[in-house]
């Protein structure tokens, strides 16, 4: 339990601690859901992005769900061009496969992370197995379970789930709630702050803040991080499936 003491990655004595339920509520998107995003790093406008939730597959015999998430765009020499797809449990959201195609300044080309949950242990490439942890999640699975969790704000989750067992806790901050206008429109919102101790979207440093509809679907409007290479920010400009404007 000593990751849990971490500097700043961890819920707050004003927070209500609250647990993740082992039955999350029914999810909140279907296979064919996309959400498409603007892309720009800092206040300039550079690209574009998706949500995919594409469904059904099976991953070493498991059922699983799948979703990628990608960003592409960029200005003069520098460029990106990332993919990331997740395969997952359709109940539990535990991560049975994590893959990477990185296009980016310092990126690694390639990371393929094949996870097993039921002995604990992961491989990347072609590496040796190293130790994973109970119930894993990656960056991908982890934001589909954030849009399963009843969220009101004051409230914090902390759970040790991130397959890679350095990144634990997984911390997610419940902020606010606020009106925000995207080129999709005008939502409510409710306002997330996630953690991991790593070098990704969510990693302490990037000061990551999440945007999701306040609503039943807890879909994906906004995003705001910091990367190695700069700010980077998403918003939503187009959905596959009817969003409810409250």
């Amino acid at each position: 339990m000593a990751t849990a003491q971490k500097d700043g990655v961890r819920c707050t004595a004003s927070e209500t601690r609250t647990a993740v339920s082992s039955s999350p509520r029914r999810p909140p998107f279907a296979g064919g859901e996309r959400l498409s995003y603007d892309v720009s790093f800092g206040k300039v406008h550079v690209g574009s992005g998706e949500m995919r939730f594409i469904g059904r597959d099976t991953v070493r015999g498991h059922e699983a769900w799948t979703a990628t998430f990608t960003i592409s765009g960029g200005f003069s020499r520098f460029s990106v061009r990332d993919t990331t797809k997740s395969w997952f449990d359709s109940l539990t959201f535990t991560s049975f496969r994590f893959v990477q195609l990185l296009n980016e300044p310092g990126g690694h080309p390639r990371r393929d992370m094949q996870i097993f949950p039921e002995r604990q242990v992961y491989r990347k490439n072609e590496e040796p197995e190293r130790p994973s942890v109970a119930d894993p999640v990656d960056d991908v699975s982890l934001v589909y379970l954030m849009r399963t969790l009843a969220l009101e704000p004051g409230q914090c989750y902390e759970f040790h789930r991130y397959f890679e067992p350095d990144g634990n806790p997984i911390v997610v901050h419940v902020l606010r709630r606020e009106r925000i206008v995207v080129p999709a429109g005008a939502f409510n919102a409710i306002v997330l702050r996630p953690e991991i101790t790593t070098s990704g979207i969510f990693s302490q440093n990037g000061r990551a803040e999440l945007w999701l509809v306040d609503d039943s679907t807890h879909a994906v409007l906004q995003l705001k991080t910091h990367l190695a290479f700069g700010s980077i920010n998403l918003y939503l400009n187009h959905v596959a499936t009817a969003l409810r404007r409250d």
